[in-house]
């Protein structure tokens, strides 16, 4: 994790090197002696959350889920702003297969899918790895039942994702790796990459899919509180929407995407969900809940 020490010394770097870079076409004769690099001032430091201004340069180095956001009291008229809606079809159960597949629209992939073995076992089939004639089977039939399209049989996440959710609805938390408690917790399985909330053994929202930390951005495990909610956040070093983000611990927090959930690449740390199941968590959660996280995202 990039201290705060650390973060703003680069950003100070990154600013006057931003500044002393000489216009197009300019001969520039090299110094003789080096200078020393000048701090920025601390108006143009950057902070994640915070949208950047006009002609600000972008904070690179400090990723939101390294440092946290610059938290205040939203007023009620902030508050009162919902975020825009997602654009029809973005949570569509459309599977990622391979070009080949997608061109030739084949009725059967041959190949194997990044979670082969994982669909494999959940279908009980022969766990190899491999794609076989009966594999392909048993996956398009669960496709067609599920509306995954297309249904060729590839193991991609929206099958592994769909067949995790498929079997935790019931009893998200069988396998009693959530701790229960009298209070509310807000349950991370990156196993399964699901997240619920629960009071006692009483399942209060969820399952839903979500999509956590990739490979070097891992969401961090263990206990947390959500410490800050902010209904129409923004990303500073994505510049992009975090609606309903509920940071729980440093710049990671639970927040919707508008775009697919359901990719092989994880999210920078985040706890990312579908726009309704981020508003639902929002009108089920506030400060000072808990959050506890445990297992690991398949790929990291």
């Amino acid at each position: 994790m990039i201290s705060r020490r650390i973060a703003s010394r680069s950003v100070a770097v990154l600013l006057a090197t931003a500044t002393a870079l000489p216009a197009a076409g300019t001969a520039v004769a090299s110094p003789a002696v080096s200078t020393p690099v000048p701090s920025a001032p601390a108006a143009l430091e950057l902070v994640p959350g915070v949208a950047p201004g006009p002609g600000q340069p972008w904070q690179i180095d400090t990723p939101d889920q390294a440092l946290p956001p610059k938290v205040y009291t939203p007023t009620r008229a902030e508050d009162a702003v919902e975020p825009k809606d997602a654009a029809p079809g973005t949570y569509d159960l459309i599977e990622y297969v391979p070009l080949a597949d997608a061109v030739g629209r084949t009725t059967c992939s041959k190949q194997a899918g990044p979670y082969q073995r994982q669909v494999e076992s959940w279908l009980k089939l022969k766990v190899d790895g491999k794609q076989s004639a009966a594999d392909c089977k048993a996956i398009r039939a669960f496709q067609i039942k599920n509306k995954i399209k297309p249904a060729i049989g590839f193991a991609g996440p929206v099958t592994w994702s769909t067949m995790m959710l498929a079997s935790a609805r019931k009893n998200p938390n069988a396998a009693k790796k959530c701790p229960v408690r009298s209070y509310k917790v807000a349950c991370v399985d990156l196993d399964r990459q699901l997240t619920w909330v629960q009071q006692g053994s009483k399942v209060v929202f969820g399952p839903v899919p979500m999509r956590s930390g990739r490979k070097g951005y891992v969401t961090r495990k263990g206990w947390h509180t959500v410490y800050w909610r902010h209904k129409n956040h923004v990303s500073t070093l994505y510049n992009e929407p975090m609606p309903y983000a509920q940071f729980f611990d440093g710049g990671q927090a639970f927040h919707a995407v508008y775009g697919s959930i359901y990719t092989t690449v994880g999210s920078m740390g985040c706890v990312n969900l579908k726009l309704s199941d981020a508003r639902k968590l929002w009108d089920g959660l506030k400060k000072g809940d808990h959050v506890y996280v445990w297992g690991r995202r398949p790929g990291t």
